[in-house]
């Protein structure tokens, strides 16, 4: 099944084209290294080799009476070997086939997404030195809270892509192994060391122990993956969204020439970008849940997974392609608004110091509830009332006793919240960033 968002490197993995491929490649090896152990001719293997083919529509119309998509590849696959073709799958079952070939698209689509990944991770590297010491505020349950900088919040999503990373290496390890071990697992019919020497060819590892499938935890693992990564494309899909809302923005997808936004008010630049990652990762999600579904199957094996991983598998890993793509482009282009960033943050008349205010008169000799309630009143009478922050705490009889104005005019200052940027960045890039 070709995924239904088309990104090229993952709809040729995905292609019947690129699976029959696969297929004919791993029964001409399992030819091969019969032949090298001696179990049928060389010769034979040499004539498999040189005349293996299919035709896709033969196969089709095959299936059509056969009923069976491995019998219908074979069939097809002998009628262009000629007499040598019977020696095609012989002693193996069609899982060894078909989850052998999987195991080989899974990793190549990983590839793809990962070099993805990997060109998206720059993109926010990049992006976070440019707005390293961009100030804007913080917010916590939608509320100011405390200054940060632009280049901060996306250097958390860089640390976070790098755990995505790793993440998808340690998936797509997992997914890397194959199996040629029959019917129900046992290698009753097949010599281990033809096994061995197909996954070698295939760069694939051998799974120790299988039923006649290779277990769907090892899927399991590789799709909750690619939701994890979803996940965390969507948290800061999520950011950009709220940053763009008419009473913040701070930040904005790209509005392209000629772009609309709404077919009702042309005032409208709507982040849809942004809206449709959104949308897609909560698919990925629902793709996870049912590739953990299909890790209990009956006994040794029953076919309630197949179909199911006929849509899941090349869905998500195309689906996961696309909106890195996306938005790589968005944080490439991103566009962001310094002046409103600082405009936001000085909204509040200096109440996102509050803390600053409230550990000093701590320091000064105030217990902590006491010095709780001064700044607390403070700010809630210059929300009422609309007076300075500053001049309240500054005027406070209690504060006067034990402190300057110059003192709290000192504290009212974003070199305060900011001087250890640099050091975080260190934390995420090394000294040399």
């Amino acid at each position: 099944m070709i995924p239904r968002y088309s990104v090229p490197e993952i709809s040729e993995i995905w292609s019947d084209e690129h699976k029959f491929d696969l297929w004919r490649e791993i029964e001409v090896l399992y030819c091969e290294g019969m032949a090298e152990a001696g179990l049928i001719p060389k010769k034979a293997a040499r004539e498999i080799r040189a005349r293996a083919g299919f035709d896709i529509k033969r196969i089709a119309k095959l299936e059509a009476t056969l009923r069976h998509d491995v019998v219908a590849f074979l069939t097809n696959m002998s009628e262009h070997i000629g007499p040598s073709g019977r020696y095609l799958h012989m002693g193996m079952t069609s899982s060894d086939l078909l989850d052998t070939a999987l195991a080989c698209q899974l990793r190549d689509s990983g590839n793809v997404i990962m070099a993805k990944l990997k060109k998206f991770r720059s993109v926010l590297r990049r992006q976070a030195n440019r707005y390293k010491h961009t100030p804007m505020i913080g917010r916590t349950h939608g509320i100011h809270a405390e200054p940060i900088t632009f280049g901060l919040k996306v250097v958390v999503w860089y640390t976070e892509t790098e755990r995505n990373i790793e993440r998808l290496r340690r998936a797509i390890d997992s997914i890397s192994v194959g199996k040629i071990t029959g019917a129900v697992g046992t290698i009753t019919h097949i010599d281990p060391r033809v096994e061995r020497y197909v996954m070698r060819k295939l760069k694939l590892k051998v799974a120790p122990a299988t039923t006649q499938i290779i277990q769907r935890d090892v899927h399991a693992e590789f799709v909750v993956t690619l939701a994890l990564i979803g996940s965390s494309l969507e948290k800061m899909a999520t950011e950009i969204r709220a940053l763009q809302r008419t009473d913040i923005q701070e930040a904005e997808e790209p509005f392209t020439k000629g772009q609309k936004g709404s077919s009702a008010m042309p005032h409208k630049r709507n982040p849809i970008l942004s809206e449709r990652i959104c949308g897609m990762a909560r698919v990925l999600r629902a793709n996870s849940i049912a590739a953990m579904e299909n890790v209990a199957l009956w006994h040794e094996r029953d076919i309630s997974h197949s179909s199911v991983e006929r849509i899941i598998l090349p869905d998500s890993t195309s689906l996961l392609a696309y909106m890195l793509d996306k938005f790589k482009w968005i944080m490439e282009n991103l566009v962001v608004d310094k002046k409103r960033m600082r405009e936001n943050m000085e909204r509040t008349g200096g109440l996102v110091f509050s803390q600053h205010i409230l550990l000093f008169l701590v320091k000064k000799g105030f217990s902590r509830e006491e010095a709780y309630a001064i700044v607390q009143g403070a700010a809630m009478e210059s929300c009422r009332s609309g007076r300075p922050f500053k001049e309240l705490i500054i005027s406070n009889p209690s504060v006067r006793k034990c402190c300057s104005a110059e003192e709290i005019e000192g504290l009212f200052s974003l070199e305060n919240h900011l001087k250890r940027i640099d050091l975080i960045f260190e934390r995420a890039f090394g000294k040399r960033h």
